[in-house]
């Protein structure tokens, strides 16, 4: 009866495994960090969820809290929209049709947390309204009372502003209040506020309302199988070719 072959780890074979291992291990590695990510984005959306369904609260009653933690928490506030100092946040889209934003600053009734003011992001216009104040989507003149939520803000590094040609601001690349009321000679509320619903109603259909966001779980789960699934490959793969290595010297020794 012919010996069975054994099978031996020549330098070709562990630089195999090596690489096999190798693979595996970064592919476990993207599937934990994917997994990580669909932690952060739950726990967003589960943030995000309970400020939504708090009841609205008079923005006067939130000055003392850090603006930090108040993102998407509801509000009411009440004031006369300044049109005069109106910009855009150009660049967003809606249903998949291109736009701005019009960022209205609200002028308060009485100052909130040293704020005279916040911004208002009343909804979305079409990309040819790109000049504001934009007068088809024009506030209403007089007192208004604003419902919505706080919308964060990033950072104001990210801010960039583009100007007319007398040197007023036109449209702006985000909506940070820091930034844009030093530009505005303005005293903004760290947080802008988005519109959800406003008393008197505005005059038009435009601005459109921009909903609260899509609390979605994203792609984090799907993906990080993948690469659960890449790494399996992998490893599986490696000891598929031991075994075709082996099969194929058992075969030539039984042909001896």
């Amino acid at each position: 009866m012919p010996r069975l072959p054994r099978f031996v780890l020549t330098p070709r074979w562990l630089a195999l495994l090596a690489f096999a291992l190798l693979v595996a291990a970064t592919c476990v590695r993207l599937g934990i960090w994917q997994l990580d990510r669909l932690e952060q984005r739950r726990a967003l959306n589960a943030s995000i969820r309970a400020g939504l369904e708090a009841a609205p609260a008079p923005l006067g009653e939130l000055a003392g809290e850090d603006p930090a933690t108040l993102a998407y928490r509801r509000v009411e506030v009440a004031g006369r929209y300044d049109p005069s100092r109106e910009v855009l946040w150009y660049g967003r889209a809606l249903n998949g049709e291109p736009g701005h934003h019009v960022l209205t600053p609200l002028l308060l009734d009485e100052p909130v947390a040293g704020a005279a003011a916040v911004l208002v992001d009343r909804g979305w216009v079409p990309f040819e309204l790109d000049t504001p104040p934009v007068g088809p989507a024009a506030p209403p003149a007089g007192e208004v009372t604003v419902s919505g939520f706080l919308l964060p803000v990033a950072g104001e590094r990210d801010v960039v502003l583009e100007r007319g040609a007398g040197g007023r601001v036109l449209t702006v690349s985000r909506d940070e209040p820091a930034a844009i009321g030093r530009e505005l000679g303005l005293e903004l509320y760290p947080l802008p506020v988005q519109l959800q619903r406003q008393d008197p109603t505005q005059p038009g259909a435009l601005p459109a309302v921009v909903p609260p966001p899509e609390l979605s779980e994203g792609p984090h789960l799907s993906y990080a199988i993948q690469w659960f699934t890449f790494a399996t490959i992998a490893l599986v793969g490696y000891v598929l070719l031991v075994r075709r290595e082996l099969r194929d010297r058992t075969r030539g020794a039984a042909s001896r």
